[in-house]
């Protein structure tokens, strides 16, 4: 059995989840600039939470004299819970719940040292005993105490001992969502990525775990950013947030579709390469090996990698458009998993690799 390469993780069902990423116009983009108008909820108030998207210009906020909060059925506690469970509603508010002292420390970090910006943090929610996580200790932002219960319900995890500290943060201006963009011709996609040397594209990957470690590993490899194709998971799913350690904050991420790929490769002249397993069953076109060869041929030219599916591989547009690549094994074993063979590609095409 010849080599392979992602897209055959077994588990992962073809139906969406409910928190997949959901298109809410260009919000995902632009909340972060729309004027934010201030609503203050009392702790006796009812905030309801129903998965419809109201005003997406308004930022619910806590009264400035709230400091501590004990109960689970508290309304602001109720509006960071919809946050973390659904997609829309996080996008049409325009905020994400982070989860962790590690990567909330590392978006802090990468914002202030490349970027030279204050993170936006609206709050950061610590145990009602904790002491402030080493490292952000320095954060000029307002620290929200609550219980262990409302720790436990904030983040989605079973255990939260070693749940320092959760922030309730902006989502970044690098994140652009073009999906509702239908005018092509005046779209800008020099603005989309600071660079657009290596980008990674991301094919119908609904795995939040995966996406997340592709977008670290992306950011490990000095890539210049993703661009997510219709049926991506949302990359600020808290699943996601945790296997990208923060990365989905650091790396410029574009949803959009075929069309403006199309438009990023005729921009920057870039070639389409797309992960595929090479097996002994007659392909419509050959498939290449990845070696450092292949790597070292590629490496002035601008390129997008296009990496498909757990469980159906490529899109079928995706194989015809792109020259596919394998990575050879020496092992008998049809495929890897997405987040592993991608990482194999990105390590091997990453630019200035001084292979």
């Amino acid at each position: 059995m010849h080599c392979g390469c992602a897209f055959a993780s077994p588990a992962v069902s073809p139906r969406l989840p409910f928190d997949t990423k959901i298109s809410v116009s260009k919000l995902r983009a632009s909340s972060a600039h729309l004027p934010r108008t201030q609503i203050q909820i009392n702790p006796s108030d009812d905030l309801t939470i129903d998965g419809s998207d109201k005003s997406p210009a308004t930022r619910v906020s806590l009264p400035s004299h709230v400091n501590s909060i004990t109960s689970t059925s508290n309304p602001f506690i109720k509006h960071c819970l919809k946050l973390r469970q659904s997609s829309s509603y996080r996008h049409a508010h325009g905020s994400v719940l982070v989860v962790g002292d590690i990567p909330i420390r590392e978006v802090c970090m990468f914002q202030a040292n490349k970027q030279g910006i204050t993170t936006d943090i609206d709050c950061l929610f610590l145990h009602e005993e904790a002491q402030i996580p080493q490292g952000l200790e320095r954060l000029s932002v307002r620290i929200v105490r609550v219980s262990s219960l409302v720790m436990k319900k904030l983040s989605g995890v079973q255990s939260t001992e070693s749940v320092e500290a959760i922030a309730l943060m902006r989502i970044p201006y690098s994140f652009i969502d073009l999906e509702d963009d239908e005018d092509i011709i005046t779209t800008d996609c020099n603005k989309w990525f600071p660079s657009a040397h290596r980008v990674l594209v991301l094919d119908r990957i609904q795995d939040p775990g995966n996406l997340g470690t592709l977008i670290r590993s992306a950011m490990a490899f000095n890539w210049d950013g993703a661009f997510l194709l219709p049926g991506c998971c949302d990359p600020f799913n808290d699943k996601a947030l945790r296997a990208s350690r923060g990365a989905c904050f650091q790396l410029p991420i574009v949803s959009g579709n075929w069309n403006h790929l199309k438009l990023l490769e005729h921009e920057f002249q870039m070639k389409l390469l797309a992960g595929h397993p090479e097996t002994t069953t007659q392909k419509p076109k050959p498939v290449s090996k990845l070696s450092l060869e292949f790597a070292q041929s590629l490496a002035e030219k601008p390129l997008c990698l296009i990496l498909g599916s757990e469980g159906h591989g490529l899109s079928e547009q995706s194989r015809q458009v792109c020259e596919l690549v394998s990575i050879p094994m020496a092992g008998e074993f049809e495929s890897l998993n997405v987040s592993v063979a991608g990482g194999i590609f990105l390590f091997m095409l990453q630019p200035c690799s001084g292979f």
